[in-house]
């Protein structure tokens, strides 16, 4: 398999080549999606690829086949945001994605730096990012969290864990706790809304605010279209 044979390996050039020796140690091709989550699939690599490129172009000095790694590995072990391991869930793909680098003879400390971006760059580890490149895939990442994307993902998440788009009675929660388990609509303000807050590079910032003015925005037609009282 080279990178000119497949659009997923076009979209990881120019590591095209190093990205079809992972999938192919792991035994995954690339024409196929290896995941159900269509939040969680070949697409959202894609993109969150395609951000990385664009923070580390004001970011000099990234090790950016590392990067590129780490972005395909990112989520390599699935775990539903319902699941109570969820918060284990970059640190089980960390280990996963050492053993694939380890087999294709990839030295122990660029292995360990590649599984530090991995684990660090979940919101739930809580884990601080330690070098430059764990700061871009994080940022990356959350970008591909919030924005126009971020809004489709919410509610295409929420259908397939069964909530609720939103409570009918107070659907911007009023005069009741916040609970984005049950309804799609709460996840904004419980996190989507603040998520950039955490962004660490000034591109992703940049973008960031970007994208949180298209969600608030959002939430504001919402408001107008649905709100009891209008």
């Amino acid at each position: 398999m080279t990178s000119s044979d497949n659009p997923l390996l076009q979209a990881f050039h120019p590591y095209g080549d190093t990205i079809a020796a992972v999938l192919d140690t792991m035994g995954v091709q690339a024409s196929q999606q290896d995941s159900d989550d269509g939040s969680h699939d070949w697409s959202h690599l894609i993109r969150v690829w395609k951000l990385v490129k664009e923070i580390a172009a004001e970011e000099p000095g990234l090790d950016l086949e590392m990067l590129a790694v780490a972005t395909l590995l990112h989520d390599c072990v699935a775990v539903e945001k319902t699941d109570p391991r969820r918060s284990q869930a970059s640190r089980l793909s960390a280990d996963k994605a050492s053993e694939v680098l380890r087999t294709m003879g990839w030295e122990a400390a660029r292995i360990d730096a590649t599984a530090h971006v991995i684990e660090a760059h979940s919101f739930s580890a809580g884990i601080a990012p330690r070098s430059h490149e764990a700061c871009v895939l994080r940022d990356a990442d959350r970008l591909d969290a919030i924005g126009a994307i971020g809004i489709a993902r919410t509610f295409y998440v929420a259908g397939r864990n069964g909530s609720r788009l939103y409570d009918p009675v107070d659907p911007f929660a009023a005069h009741r706790e916040l609970d984005d388990r049950r309804f799609a609509l709460d996840h904004f303000e419980t996190k989507l809304l603040h998520l950039a807050d955490g962004l660490m590079t000034a591109t992703a910032q940049r973008i960031g605010e970007r994208r949180v003015a298209t969600m608030r925005a959002y939430v504001d037609l919402l408001r107008e279209e649905i709100s009891p009282d209008r």
